[in-house]
């Protein structure tokens, strides 16, 4: 299975940090954000990884190379100076990424969430399966619900966040319009037709949103080194 790393955003809320890097390539914990993942994707046995980029593009593919430092085999997809949002730079990346299933990992987050278990989480009829995460003190309200059998609920008593981590069929983006396209009105619309699965995963997940939670972060993952 292949994957695809978004890391395309500008990352105001991270600024002045992101007027020199790509948010995915600042540091945590002395190692850049994207290492995590990629180390995480090796580890998984995930070996062709897709990463797109739109502000400071060119820095990612001058740090990162093809992946052979990593094991790995990286190709790029470039959405130019602004970017496609996330549905948008994914029906971009299709080519790129083949005629079966493929996660998709957002590069602002942490996590270790264990890849190899989204191998083969899409049953038949289903397009994609969401990892949800118990609501951050940011996201207090949640994105979306479970159902008794898996579903993923657009609209529940009780919503979670959803991590940014996720598996497709690229049947899914069949409907999405070319050029900046968000993710979550096509999300929504698929869980109207039953075609979305989720999962609650309690493990560790960070939404590296802003300065302090980088360095919060940073200073814990250091502070656990030590001990």
């Amino acid at each position: 299975m292949k994957a695809m790393i978004l890391a395309a955003g500008r990352g105001e809320r991270m600024r002045p940090l992101t007027d020199l890097l790509p948010k995915p390539l600042l540091t945590v914990a002395g190692k850049a954000l994207i290492h995590y993942h990629l180390e995480a994707l090796r580890a998984a046995a995930v070996q062709d990884i897709v990463i797109n980029h739109a502000w400071l593009g060119h820095l990612l593919p001058e740090h990162l190379g093809t992946g052979q430092q990593f094991g790995l085999n990286i190709s790029y997809s470039n959405e130019g100076a602004e970017g496609l949002e996330t549905a948008g730079g994914i029906k971009k990346a299709l080519p790129l990424l083949g005629n079966e299933p493929f996660m998709v990992i957002n590069g602002d987050i942490f996590s270790d969430y264990p890849y190899q278990q989204l191998m083969d989480k899409l049953a038949p009829d289903i397009l994609a399966h969401l990892v949800l995460v118990p609501n951050p003190p940011q996201h207090r309200k949640g994105d979306f619900g479970i159902s008794a059998t898996g579903l993923a609920l657009a609209e529940a008593a009780q919503c979670f966040t959803f991590s940014g981590i996720a598996v497709y069929h690229p049947e899914f983006f069949s409907a999405v319009a070319e050029g900046k396209q968000k993710l979550a009105p096509y999300l929504r619309e698929a869980m109207a037709q039953q075609q979305v699965t989720a999962e609650l995963y309690k493990g560790v997940w960070h939404d590296i949103g802003t300065v302090q939670r980088l360095t919060e972060l940073s200073a814990q993952l250091e502070s656990e080194h030590v001990g």
